[in-house]
């Protein structure tokens, strides 16, 4: 639970809420409860509103800058002790809030946004009124923003629970009592309360046989995510992982795909410029390969192995499509298998993924948006198209 709780206004009960999830966001937060407070009066002025900074005890003055923001909705801030941090434990901290307030719906946006207006309120909020439990976002985004979610979450959401949730981390999200309540119940993982909470509400919301849906909110510009790739990985693949294990009966039988029904904005706005290094992936991934090659030879298949090696040690960094979902199916199974050091498992992938994002950057460097997301989708039903090799390891 959080330690500390800053409510100058006495907010005691509240119908919706807005959660900012944050750590060291002092120059970020204001414009996002800036624009959430408008969303809010101007749509649902006739409910009893609240915006809620869940924070990581920041010390670069996030909790000052949140509460001195002017804004007609009343705030609360709340935060971690000074030793717990994560992103996962501020969305506990926010459901626990919210359904203490007893709000009946959450809407939770990133605090380092630049594009949200009132209207993303509204287009979270008008699903959660058709009765939806959990509403994913729709934006566009630069082709090589969001590599985790293009090459591991997205594909392992289509291929094996069958559900086009083509934002299945996007950060921003929005969820009904009902759902917080659930989530606030199932098991959670170290990793779930850090980065890997947006895969574990997403894979719970299919899971547990929630009302889903995706929301149009034009464009998504905010902080770069590369300084923090690293450690995000291990979280996101470590949660998805885990809860692909445990759902296994679920959705094993699953045989078909389920698009999800759209509310918000139909049409999408040009997506932020990225600036990305090539060369410094490059280098990382080969170092990564290196580094955990003995893991790598125990883990993937002799002849995945051997055409890894072939690339990574001097050759070319191409790895296909095809290959990806070999190496991907190939690690859970073993992930399912290493009871003791799954954590080494997933630090050996790290490579293998810095060299599929590379491999994707080159194939469609010159190519537009439009054309290099149809590749991805592209993927994404190699995924489910063989699905039953990972069922079949699993099996095994």
């Amino acid at each position: 639970m959080f330690e500390r709780e800053e409510n100058s206004r006495g907010v005691e009960r509240a119908d919706l809420a807005v959660g900012i999830a944050s750590h060291e966001e002092a120059d970020s937060i204001a414009y996002p409860t800036e624009q959430a407070s408008l969303g809010l009066v101007k749509y649902y002025g006739d409910k009893k509103t609240v915006i809620i900074n869940a924070d990581n005890n920041s010390l670069d003055g996030t909790e000052e800058a949140f509460l001195n923001t002017e804004t007609e909705v009343p705030k609360i801030y709340i935060t971690t002790p000074s030793n717990v941090r994560g992103k996962g434990y501020n969305f506990e901290n926010m459901f626990r809030k919210s359904l203490e307030l007893g709000a009946q719906f959450l809407i939770c946006v990133d605090a380092d946004l630049t594009s949200i207006s009132p209207e993303w309120i509204k287009n979270f909020g008008d699903p959660l009124a058709h009765d939806y439990d959990f509403v994913n976002p729709i934006y566009s985004r630069h082709k090589y923003d969001g590599t985790i979610t293009n090459n591991i979450c997205f594909p392992l959401v289509y291929g094996l629970y069958g559900r086009n949730i083509r934002q299945p981390i996007g950060g921003d999200f929005a969820l009904s009592r009902r759902f917080m309540e659930h989530l606030i119940q199932q098991p959670w993982h170290r990793t779930t309360g850090e980065y890997g909470i947006d895969i574990f509400l997403t894979m719970n919301a299919v899971v547990g046989g929630f009302k889903t849906c995706n929301t149009g909110l034009g464009a998504k510009r905010h902080k770069p995510s590369a300084p923090k790739l690293g450690p995000m990985f291990v979280q996101v693949v470590d949660t998805a992982f885990l809860t692909i294990l445990r759902s296994y009966e679920q959705w094993k039988s699953i045989n078909s795909i389920m698009d999800e029904p759209l509310f918000g904005f139909r049409k999408v706005d040009e997506p932020q410029d990225l600036v990305v290094d090539r060369s410094a992936i490059d280098k990382q991934a080969r170092k990564g390969f290196k580094a955990r090659q003995d893991v790598l030879e125990k883990v993937l298949s002799p002849e995945l192995y051997s055409e890894m090696t072939t690339m990574f040690c001097g050759g070319a960094i191409d790895i296909s499509a095809d290959q990806w979902v070999s190496i991907v199916y190939q690690m859970i199974a073993a992930y399912s298998k290493s009871i003791r050091s799954p954590g080494t498992v997933i630090d050996s992938f790290k490579s293998l993924y810095f060299g599929r994002t590379l491999s994707f950057m080159n194939l469609t460097w010159d190519w537009s948006n439009d054309k290099s997301e149809q590749a991805i989708l592209d993927q994404a039903q190699v995924f489910f198209d063989r699905r039953g090799e990972l069922i079949e390891r699993l099996e095994d």
